[in-house]
Parts: structure tokens; C-alpha cells; sequence
């Protein structure tokens, strides 16, 4: 410290400090840099760097500059920040894609709408456009105030006039500390049109001047088009000053040597070109995006043309709307009309911009008015001065002459005449030539002029209507000059349409392998057979493959996978790719790419909804069950979830949709079936492990398990010789979770159960082998048989094949509706028969050793 000077210490909390410290930072930034003033619509740094090429004599029209000069001169003078900051300010408005009025008119590689970065400065040129110098206009009439610059040196002004309303024609965005701001473009006639509407109609309401297709101001008008996407989100916005609109590409689709092409010829605003390309090649490669079979980019100068190729069985509505979906073809543009009124940021709606912009332009045009009206009561008064002068030439002639210095001429002829000094000094000044006959009348003349224009300049400050008649005048005058057509459309009423609207609701029967194809067929390609028939070849298995699961869905469930580890997936029907009876299919791998090594779908589940009335119960190979709520699936993520806590070794067999009230039955490889109620099974979480649902002996494992309610209701217990029966449940004896089970057919000629079901009289069988055979046919065709016996053949197998899996038809009397086994109310394509009197049942042909 100098010597004699006290040293001051300040003892306060650090909270305090820190808030303090904060709060002024944060204002800062809000009102230094990131948010547009609602006057002109400029942030400091743009109004800086059009005040600097002012400055610079970068007219319209001009010579260019280089826009490293603009930098350095900004920087220098008014705004001490990074040059990088400067010069990407500059550079964004002279981008045609980012401004829909440009305000500077650059020379160079400015950038392009696929993200490519302009060149360095020091190649740049720009100059003013034509609209920046409207919002120059009059800045020298002293219509907007001037402050110091940062060092005190020279002086910047706090707004421009903007007589070109640019906030709303050329919007605004920026972060600031706990707020932001995102203002649309607008069309600049649609804006002129709605001042011009308020101006006439100062009580108007928003409904009055916004509207979709009468407006005057129709909705946001982005420099790259699209079309906006539901009027609604727009009305909130102009209203609160917040709000979501949808903003589309604009496509088409051509026929092109036979194929369809969607044509992209405008792309959301701020959208990067590039990366759009990206993320569709991306989602094609990866399988998430059907249907195209090729993507390139014909953009040339006469605009933008994105091409998509369709495969030729592809669906170009559900395309489309899987580009909308996943793509940044359609993007949610948030409307935040957040600018500094007075300095301070507030939320305002379109009303409130409006006005405030014409109560800004009222006040302009009153300080250019004042401007005007001292300067020519100044001049009037000067003018006044001279024609005394003249009106006593040669008195003030002598005066001059006998005086001394000029100074005793000016006292003199403020003495004698009643002049001011500034008329004495014009006087002095006055050149010979006004005293010709010629120079005198114009004095006079302009005396006249002078004295019409201070009156009408007196009346236009005393009259507000003359003051808005000034600012309709210069907007008309705006609009006829600069005003072009609107780029963006309109969809005022919007329907949001899913891929899954587009998919025909039918039932379909999904078919896997062992070695995980996959592929869904329509039910009619399964034609009805009696018990003992051949089959029809339902899938081409290459050498080794066979089917190991067949189940009937509608194309508009959910399919949940279960894999041997536990896991759930999550898949739409109609994503499995369709095919024919006699079509291999595609991968289940691609279809949930997120499989691990070694892991496979073991189990699934097909549902409309996650409700919470109903549960999932897991069986395992060791006998393990588990039951949960299936509101705990309901969170579907790509990379699936647990669904199951496994043991060491062991694998997920089944899964099932219960109720509540129903019955288990589990049933072993070995011929056993364990029979015992839900409720022993009490519900628990998603994660956990389970209990012991059936004991078995060693070398058995558990292979299905059904689900009953009704005693009565018959058991289907299916064979891999092809042998199979129904019997009734209550033939099981009823025992207990946990224990071994009973008998349920007899495995004494070695061949093991595939699988045991729940049936009905009215139900079908679809009966798969491992060679790919498929049979069709009434349940109501098997004998009923005790829970010992082997039961009848079903499907007459080839040498070394045997049945692999069985899908259960749900059905009624015939002609009546059918359902499928997700218990969907959707009738498959063609319904399944049942038993009566009104068709009799097909007869198997008779053989030795069908029945036993």
C-alpha cells in the first residue's frame, strides 16, 4: 500500500459474493451479447459490425472490402472479443440459407447449407445490402442515442433506427445464463401487412392478423422453405411467446425406369444437409430404415434435390414416414420470442412485438421530425439574418467598413440590427453574389420553403395519426421494394401418420429357425388338411436348419422376445420381414442387433398394451418359475432389458400372459407334467430370480409349460415322432409348486414331448418339422386320450425328421370370427372351422399304428 494510505478490508459471506458476482455476469451476458434488442433485432456484436462497415463507407452497391478489414476494424473500435466471434457474426449475415433477408452481401465462400465452413477472412469480401442501409437510415438525424465505446475513444450507437423490421423478418437465436431465445423468420410482406393491419386497427387481435391462409401474417417463413407442420403450435407461440411447431421437408415422388424415387427438394431450417445424408445411409445401413435401395445428392445451382431410391416392394408412404420419423426431414422448431425491452429480457407474443416495434419507429420518426424542424428553424433563422442584412445593404456596408476587427463588425450589427450572433456571423460570411437581385429572391424563396416545412413538421410532432401515417408510408414503400414470395407452406390441419398406420391390420404367422431366420406369412397360405396328411413345405431350410417356433400375431403387436439369458426385446409384428411358405427369411440377429455372442430368442410374447391386470410367468429348464406384473416391460428400450435373473447354467424355456386365477402346468422331456396354482407363484420384480416351480429327475429338463383355468379344459401333449393326444386336466392330479409331477404320456419307445398345450375342441394345429414341413389341422381331429397313453399320429414324418414345434389355432364354429392366440379381437384372413353339424370332420386314412 503507498504510504499514508489505509488499507480497507470488506468481511463478507462467500454465498453472498458468489451470488453477486454471478448475477452480474449473468446480466452480462444477457444483455451484452446473447439476446436481440426488440427494437432492431440486433445483438451487440451484429449491430457493432454494421455500424463499423458503415463507418467504413462499405455502401450497397460499393466497392467490396475485405472482410478481414471489417473484423479488425470492429474489433479495434467497438467490440474487444475474439475475431473468430466477429467474423462467424458477419458471415451469418450474408448466408442466404440463415437469413431470410440478408444484410450483408458477401463475396466468397460464405458456407453452404451441408456445413461446410466459409473460407478464412482474409479471402472474403463483403459490403452492405440494401436492406442494412434501411436500417441505417436517418442514424445521423440523431434518432438513436450514442454512447462511449469500450476505451472512451469514440462513440457507437445503443439501436440502429431499422426502419426494416428485422426481428421478425430475420429472427433471432441465442443462450444466454438460464434463458434462451429463438425467434423464426418471417416473410417480410406478411410483417408489413400485419404493422399496416395494427397500424389501422390499433385494437386488433391475434386472431385477427394471424391466420393459415388469409392472414396477414400467415406463420414463420424459414430462408430454406419446408412446410410447417400443424397450425396449432404456431397460435400458442403468438400468443404466449413460447411454443413447438413441426417443420417438414418438402418431398415429392417420380417414377424413374420403373422404380419409385423420393424427391427432397427443401429441408427443415438449420438442418445440415450433410449430416441429414449421413444419418439416412446410416439407418439403411443398419437396417432401421426399409424400403430404399439407393441415396444420392443432385444438388446443383438451380436448388436442392435429395434423391431416394425404393426398392421395387417397398411401401413409399411408410418410407416417407419412417424419414420423418428417424431423420431430420421433420424437425420440432422451439418458438421462444425472448428479447431486451429497455434492457430487461422478457417472453413476448407476436401482438407485443409488434408494437413495441411500432412504438419504437413512432419514437425514431419523432426525434428525425425534432432533427429536421431545428435544423430548419436554425436555417430560417440564419436565412432571416441575411435578408435583414440585404433589406439595409448599405448601412451594413458602412458598419463593416468603419469597423476595426471582425469582431467589432459582429457587435455592431447585433447592436444595431437585433441580430443573434450566429446572424451577425453569416452575415460576415455572406458571399457577394447574394447580394445580386437573383440571390436575394432566392433568399426570400427559401424563407418561404423554410417556414411551409417548419409547420409541417410542427403539425407531424403534434399528431400521432401523422406520425403513423410516416411509418405505414416507409412499410408500404419497404414492401414494394424488397418483398418476395413465400418460401414456407403451410399444413394447418396435421395428421401425424406412423409407419404402423400405413401396415394393413391382418393376422400373420411369424416362423423361426433354429438358426434365427425369420419371416411372417398370411395366414391364408396355410390351406386346412386332416389329421395324418402330409403337409406342405412352410419354409426352404438350408441343411441343418429347422424350425424350432411358429406363432400367429396381428401385424400391429408387440412381440416381446425373451432370450436364454433372460433378456426382453421389443419388436412390432409388421418389422418382421414378410414372406412366403416356401421364402427362407431373413435373420432374427438384424432384427435385434443387439444379441450377444452365444445368445439366442428363446420365448415370446405377442401384446396390444402394457396393462397392469395381467402378469408374464417365466419357466426355466431346471423347473424354475417366475411371475411379474407386465406393466414392468412397459419401458421398451432398443438394447432391451432383463427380464429374468438366471442361475448359473440355467436357460429361459417359456413365456406366458396370465391373469391371475389360473393354473400351471409344467412339463418335462421325460413324459412328467406338474400341475399346481398360480397364486403359489407370488408376483415379483423384473430383476429376481424366482422359485421352484417342478422338481425333476437328473438328465430331465422342463420343455413347456401351459396355463388353465377350467378343469375341464383339454391338454394337447404333442410327440417328436409326430404322435400326439388330448387329455382332459383333470386327469392331472393336482399337487403342489415344487414337487416331480405326474405321468403324462408314455416315452417307452424313446420318443420325448415336444410340447403340452392347452386346446379346445374348436382349435387348429400348425405343426412344424425339423425338415420344414408344415401341417393345418383341427384339434378336434386327435383322440382323447388318458394321460398315459402315446395318443395318434398327427403328421406322417420322412425318414430322420421329427416334429419341432406347435402353434395353436384359437377358434369358434364355423363361419364365425376368429381369434388369434395374443387373444386379439382381429379375425385372421380366412376362418378356421371348428366342430358341428354343419361340416363334417376330415377322416384320417386308416393305419395300424395310429391309435393306441
Amino acid at each position: 500500500m503507498p504510504d499514508g494510505q489505509e488499507q480497507r478490508i470488506v468481511i463478507r459471506p462467500i454465498e453472498d459474493e458468489m451470488k453477486k458476482s454471478y448475477i452480474d455476469y449473468a446480466m452480462s451476458v444477457i444483455v451484452g451479447r446473447a439476446l436481440p434488442d426488440v427494437r432492431d433485432g440486433l445483438k451487440p456484436v451484429h449491430r457493432r459490425v454494421l455500424w463499423s462497415m458503415h463507418e467504413l463507407g462499405m455502401a450497397p452497391g460499393g466497392q467490396f472490402r475485405k472482410c478481414a478489414r471489417v473484423v479488425g476494424d470492429c474489433i479495434g473500435k467497438f467490440h474487444p472479443h475474439g475475431e473468430m466471434a466477429v467474423y462467424d457474426a458477419l458471415i451469418r449475415m450474408g448466408q442466404d440459407f440463415s437469413m431470410r433477408a440478408e444484410l450483408v452481401d458477401g463475396q466468397g465462400n460464405f458456407g453452404s447449407v451441408d456445413g461446410d465452413p466459409p473460407a478464412a477472412m482474409r479471402y472474403t469480401e463483403c459490403r452492405l445490402t440494401k436492406v442494412a442501409q434501411e436500417m441505417l437510415q436517418d442514424i445521423e438525424k440523431e434518432t438513436v442515442d450514442f454512447v462511449d465505446n469500450f476505451d472512451a475513444t469514440l462513440k457507437e450507437p445503443t439501436v440502429l433506427p431499422s426502419k426494416f423490421p428485422n426481428l421478425l423478418v430475420n429472427g433471432s437465436s441465442g443462450i444466454a445464463v438460464g434463458m434462451a431465445t429463438n425467434v423464426p423468420p418471417h416473410n417480410l410482406g406478411e410483417v408489413v401487412d400485419g404493422l399496416v393491419h395494427l397500424i389501422e386497427h390499433p385494437d386488433a387481435r391475434l386472431e385477427d392478423i394471424v391466420h393459415p391462409e388469409r392472414g396477414p401474417i400467415r406463420g414463420p417463413d424459414f430462408p430454406t422453405g419446408g412446410t410447417v407442420y400443424g397450425f396449432p403450435g404456431v397460435i400458442e407461440a403468438y400468443s404466449k411467446g413460447r411454443g413447438l411447431i413441426k417443420v417438414r421437408a418438402k418431398l415429392g415422388v417420380e417414377d424413374h425406369e420403373g422404380r419409385r424415387r423420393v424427391i427432397v427438394r427443401e429441408i427443415p431450417y438449420m438442418v445440415n444437409k450433410g449430416l441429414l445424408l449421413e444419418t439416412i445411409a446410416g439407418l439403411v445401413r443398419e437396417k432401421r430404415l426399409d424400403g430404399v435401395a439407393d441415396l444420392r445428392d443432385e444438388s446443383d445451382r438451380e436448388g436442392m434435390r435429395i434423391v431416394i431410391d425404393l426398392k421395387k416392394d417397398a411401401l413409399e408412404d411408410a418410407v416417407v414416414a419412417q424419414l420423418f420419423t428417424h431423420t431430420q426431414l421433420e424437425v420440432t422448431f422451439s418458438i421462444i420470442n425472448i428479447a431486451l425491452v429497455s434492457g430487461e429480457p422478457k417472453t413476448l407474443g407476436l401482438l407485443d412485438l409488434l408494437r413495441l416495434y411500432l412504438a419504437y419507429r413512432e419514437e425514431v420518426i419523432r426525434r428525425r421530425t425534432q432533427f429536421d424542424l431545428n435544423k430548419a428553424q436554425a436555417r430560417l433563422h440564419i436565412v432571416e439574418g441575411l435578408i435583414t442584412a440585404v433589406d439595409h445593404l448599405d448601412e451594413v456596408i458602412t458598419l463593416i467598413r468603419r469597423s476595426r476587427a471582425v469582431e467589432q463588425a459582429k457587435q455592431g450589427l447585433m447592436v444595431r440590427y437585433l441580430l443573434s450572433e450566429e446572424q451577425a456571423k453569416a452575415i460576415l460570411e455572406m458571399r457577394l453574389q447574394k447580394l445580386t437581385a437573383l440571390g436575394i429572391q432566392e433568399l426570400r424563396d427559401e424563407q418561404t420553403q423554410l417556414k411551409g416545412s417548419i409547420a409541417d413538421l410542427e403539425a407531424i410532432l403534434a399528431s400521432r395519426e401523422r406520425v403513423l401515417g410516416i411509418i405505414r408510408a416507409e412499410l408500404l414503400e419497404l414492401k414494394e421494394k424488397y418483398a418476395d414470395a413465400r418460401r414456407t407452406s403451410i399444413v394447418a390441419e396435421a395428421v401425424d401418420l406412423e409407419v404402423e398406420d400405413l401396415i394393413p391390420l391382418e393376422d400373420n404367422v411369424v416362423v423361426i429357425t433354429n438358426t434365427g431366420y425369420a419371416k411372417r406369412v398370411p395366414m391364408g397360405e396355410y390351406r386346412l388338411q386332416a389329421r395324418g396328411g402330409k403337409g406342405l413345405i412352410g419354409m426352404e431350410t438350408k441343411e441343418e436348419d429347422y424350425v424350432t417356433d411358429l406363432f400367429i400375431a396381428s401385424t400391429h403387436e408387440y412381440i416381446m422376445w425373451f432370450t436364454s439369458k433372460g433378456r426382453c426385446f421389443w419388436l412390432k409384428c409388421y418389422k418382421i420381414p414378410p414372406g412366403t411358405r416356401y421364402s427362407k427369411g431373413k435373420p432374427l440377429v438384424n432384427l435385434l442387433p443387439r444379441l450377444e455372442a452365444g445368445e439366442h430368442v428363446q420365448a415370446r410374447i405377442s401384446v396390444k398394451s402394457f396393462d397392469d391386470r395381467r402378469s408374464i410367468v417365466f419357466a426355466t429348464k431346471e423347473g424354475v418359475v417366475k411371475r411379474t406384473n407386465l406393466s414392468a416391460y412397459s419401458h421398451i428400450r432398443v438394447n432391451g432389458i432383463n427380464a429374468i435373473n438366471l442361475r448359473e447354467g440355467d436357460e429361459l424355456v417359456t413365456a406366458r400372459l396370465v391373469d391371475g386365477d389360473e393354473e400351471i402346468i409344467l412339463a418335462s422331456r421325460g413324459g412328467l407334467a406338474n400341475r399346481f396354482p398360480l397364486a403359489e407363484a407370488r408376483e415379483i420384480g423384473r430383476v429376481a430370480t424366482g422359485v421352484i416351480g417342478m422338481r425333476l429327475r437328473e438328465g430331465d429338463e422342463v420343455v413347456s409349460m401351459a396355463v388353465v383355468k377350467d378343469p375341464k379344459t383339454e391338454l394337447l401333449t404333442l410327440l417328436q415322432s409326430g404322435f400326439g393326444k388330448r387329455t382332459l386336466v383333470e386327469e392331472y392330479r393336482k399337487t403342489r409348486r415344487g414337487s416331480q409331477g405326474v405321468k403324462t404320456t408314455d416315452t417307452k419307445r424313446g420318443s420325448q414331448v415336444v410340447a403340452v398345450r392347452e386346446v379346445t375342441g374348436g382349435d387348429g394345429l400348425l405343426v412344424t418339422t425339423t425338415k420344414g414341413k408344415v401341417i393345418r389341422c383341427p384339434v378336434a381331429g386327435i383322440s382323447l386320450q388318458g394321460r398315459g397313453a402315446r395318443g395318434v399320429r398327427i403328421i406322417r414324418l420322412d425318414e430322420a425328421d421329427e416334429v419341432a414345434a406347435v402353434a395353436r389355432l384359437i377358434g369358434e364354429q364355423e363361419g364365425e370370427k376368429m381369434i388369434t392366440a395374443s387373444q386379439s379381437e382381429i379375425p385372421p384372413p380366412s376362418p378356421y372351422p371348428g366342430p358341428g353339424p354343419s361340416r363334417p370332420q376330415p377322416q384320417p386314412q386308416p393305419d395300424p399304428d395310429d391309435d393306441e
